[in-house]
Order: structure tokens, then sequence, then C-alpha cells
């Protein structure tokens, strides 16, 4: 195959090849999702590994993101994205297969050579990500980042939700009718997602590439040149700020699923499914939205949402009827997939149009760089604080005793993992103020977006009308946020007497 650049490309071409992106997208997809989230955690559960174990698993994709060093001069060396974000991603996808064949070989009994593999597949896909970051920026034009990376994740979790389904509903009737061919059947959803990822990176390097003009210099001038930009620091720094606080508690959710509550794996699937349709229902809209305003203004709207998720998730398990839990489960995985379909679209699109045109693999290794160290030490603490947490616990109940009646209301069951969850939502609150400091092109206040926001909701009520309150509830957490650190510039309304 010719993976070689072209000094410029038709708009037929653009438009094939953004087709290609979208293919391989699906791939990929399918491979993250045979691999991950939750077949992952049970996979590791199913090997005995403990919480810092898991932790682990969690931070390996940004534990070796010190490794895109070697992607920055790889680029610089043959000034070809396609073909270092290719071979690497073949590379990557290989391991993959083989930890799928090591149960078949009964070479698989406990998650270190697990680990080990996965090491490597992780390794290989870190020096493939910058590549395609640059690639992409030069490849998807500017003006259509946020709708066609919105289009492109829709896609992508559409298959999800169909696939997730199947592989949960399959492994839970092998686990209660064929107890001794689970661990066969992760074998082989390994060995699946490897030969499609594979068919991926083969349909990835069918799109064209732009040759792109690289600057001269030491590597480690150019990683220092985006921490000398001041705007781009201050992204950086909310960036590292916000991904600690989410992965120091959102590795763990099923894992408290499935030791606390105990609930099996096609429950856990269907509440991720919800998620990934409520994504797949918002993440056109913030496309859109994003486009038209600002990524900055989509992550003000939508942080404070999932800050609510995560303080949500501190009154899972407080009542012991399954049903309630499971009723507050579902609106949690709901608020969830809107507040995350537009953070993590936003937190994308605003690292590529804030990088330089002609440093973009530069600035955005850079930020995966320093965001890694926080994103991997993140899991790592959460691990050992829920261990500290696992013999600790707050309980606030309201008691009330009559004659006929003694009545006990929990409102507060703090113990592991609800101490981990509390913590991550104090941090991630603290992470807003570093986002109020970056500037970004195109920027339109907050509050005048939500104005339209909600007229546009309005005028879709069926389709938006959860949306819309869930809207609501953030704006007014927001604006509390807003008032406790900057009393003197947002001053609490008053109304006015007639």
């Amino acid at each position: 195959m010719r993976l070689s650049p072209k000094e410029t490309l038709t708009e037929q071409e653009i438009k094939t090849g953004l087709k290609y992106v979208i293919g391989d997208g699906l791939a990929t997809e399918a491979m993250n999702t045979l691999t991950g989230g939750a077949f992952m955690v049970a996979f590791a559960l199913l090997l005995g590994a403990n919480n810092f174990e898991i932790g682990l698993l969690a931070a390996l994709p940004t534990l070796v993101n010190v490794f895109q060093l070697i992607s920055i001069w790889l680029v610089r060396r043959y000034n070809n994205r396609r073909a270092i974000s290719v071979i690497c991603s073949l590379l990557a996808r290989t391991p993959l297969i083989m930890i799928g064949c090591l149960p078949l070989m009964g070479g698989v009994t406990t998650i270190e050579p697990v680990i080990f593999f996965l090491f490597f597949y992780y390794l290989f896909g870190s020096i493939a990500g910058p590549s395609w970051n640059a690639w992409m920026k030069d490849l998807v034009p500017e003006s259509l980042l946020g709708s066609y990376f919105a289009r492109r994740a829709r896609n992508m979790q559409l298959l999800n939700v169909l696939l997730s389904l199947t592989l949960a509903l399959s492994i839970d009737y092998v686990k209660d009718h064929f107890p001794q061919y689970e661990l066969t059947t992760y074998a082989v959803m390994f060995i699946s997602a490897g030969l499609a990822g594979v068919i991926g990176a083969i349909v990835l390097s069918k799109a064209p590439e732009p040759r792109s003009t690289l600057t001269n210099g030491n590597i480690f001038r150019l990683l220092a040149k985006p921490l000398k930009d001041a705007n781009f620091r201050k992204l950086l720094m909310f960036n590292s700020a916000w991904i600690f606080a989410f992965n120091l508690a959102t590795p763990f959710f099923n894992v408290f699923m499935m030791k606390t509550l105990g609930i099996s794996l096609s429950y856990i699937i269907g509440l991720t499914i919800l998620s990934q349709l409520a994504s797949i229902f918002t993440v056109r809209m913030w496309g859109v939205f994003s486009d038209r305003y600002s990524n900055k203004t989509i992550l003000a709207i939508c942080a404070p949402l999932y800050i609510l998720v995560l303080i949500g998730w501190c009154f899972v398990g407080i009542y012991s009827r399954f049903y309630v839990n499971l009723a507050l489960l579902v609106l949690i995985f709901i608020a969830s997939g809107i507040a995350t379909a537009g953070i993590n679209l936003s937190l994308t699109n605003i690292g590529l149009k804030l990088a330089t045109r002609n440093e973009s693999i530069v600035y955005l290794s850079a930020k995966n760089i320093v965001t890694s160290v926080f994103s991997s030490l993140a899991p790592l603490v959460g691990g050992l604080l829920a261990d500290y947490f696992t013999s600790r616990k707050i309980v606030i109940n309201i008691e009330y005793t009559g004659p006929k009646i003694n009545k006990v209301l929990h409102l507060i069951s703090l113990h592991e993992w609800n101490f981990l969850f509390l913590i991550g939502a104090v941090l991630a609150f603290i992470s807003l103020e570093f986002l109020v400091r970056v500037k970004e092109t195109g920027e339109v206040e907050r509050d005048e977006v939500m104005r339209v926001m909600r007229s546009s909701i309005r005028n879709n009520l069926k389709d938006y009308f959860l949306i819309g309150q869930l809207i609501g509830w953030q704006e007014q957490l927001w604006g509390i946020f807003r008032r406790t650190l900057h009393p003197e510039r947002y001053p609490e309304k008053k109304k006015i007497e007639k």
C-alpha cells in the first residue's frame, strides 16, 4: 500500500478520505467495546485482580503517553503521518490477539500477563495517536470539526450499543449455563477485537494525507513552546485538573456495581447503552453549538452536569431495594451520557483549535503528555483510596419513633466507593476555575448560548424535555459556583419589589 502524502488534495479526495476515517472509527470502536469498559473489568475480576490492579488497567492508556515523543521524532524524520499512524496501529492491535490466544493455550490464570501485553497495545497506540491527530487537523476542514467528529462519534456509539448488548447477554448466558467456558469467551472476544483493529488500520491507510510543513529545532525546545503559550498553558491546567478528577472515580463505577451491588453484566451493559443513547441523541447538538459558538462554552455547560453525576453516585446503594438503586442509576447514566458527549467532543476540538497549524503535532503531544501524568495517576490513587476507605464509613440518618411507626430515613452512607466519588466531584468542581481563564476564538458568553439552547429545546420539546431539565439544574449549580469563587463579579440577583 502507498502511504506517501500529497502536496494538495481535491475536494473529492477529502470527502472520500473522511469516509475512510469513519470506517476506521467503527472498526476501532468494535475493538474497544470487545476489550474495554465493563468487559475488561469483568475479565480482570475473573482473573482475581485487586483494586490497585484495576486502577493500573485504567492508568495504562495514559501512563504510556510519554512515548508520544517518539511520534514527534518519527514525524519530523519522515514527514509521513499516515504511515506512522497506520503502522503503529497495526503493531498496537496485534497484542490483543496474543492475549486472546493465551487462555486457549492455558497460559492465563492471573492478571499479570494481560497487563504485560496491554502495555504494548497502549504503547504503540500512544505513538500512533499524535500523528493521527495532526493528520486529522489538516484533513478535516476546521469549519466542520465539531459536526464531523460528532457524526463520527454518533456512528461509533450506535455500534457500541448493538455490540455491547449482544456481548453482555452472551457472557451472562455462558456464565449461568456453561461457566467452564467463561474464560474462553473472553479469549474469543480479544482475538475478534485484534482482528477488527487490524481491519480498521487497513481501511485508515486508504485515507489521503496532505503534506505538512514542519519546523526544525530541538524536540524538547519544541515541546516547551506550547508551555510558553499562555492560553494553551491555561487549557493544559484545566484539562489536567479535570481529567484527574474524572479518572479518580470513573474507572471504579463498574467495580462498585459488580462487587458491592452485585449487579449482573447484562444490567450494567444495559445502563451503559442508556448512556450511549443519551450521547447519540445529543452529540450532534453539541457539535452544532460548538461550531457555532465555542468548545469552551459547551464545556462550561456539560462539566457542571457531570459533577452532578458524580454526586449522584454517592447516593447509590443507600437503600436496600434493588429497583430504587436501579432507578437512580438510570438517571445517572442518562445524565452522564449527555454530559460526556459534550465534554469529550469539546476537549478534543479545543485542543485542535488552539494548536498552531505547522506545529499541531507538537502542541497536541505536549497536551497529551502533560495530561497523561494526571490521568494515569488518578486511577492508581483511586485504587489506593478505595482500599483506605474500605474499613471507614460515614452514615447520616433521620429516625422517627412513634407509638405505631418507627421509620429511619437514610440521607448519606459513605463507604469505600462513595468516598471516592465524592472526592472526585469536589476536585472536578475546583477544576472549573481553570476553565474560566481559557480564551477561545469565537467564544460566546455561556448565558447567551444557554438562552439559544433553551429556545431550541422548546422548539423540540418532545425530544429534548429531559435535556432541558438537566441543563436547568446544572445552570443553577454553575451560578452557585461562580458566586462562590467570584462574588464581586457575579453578585446574587435580588428580586425587585413591586
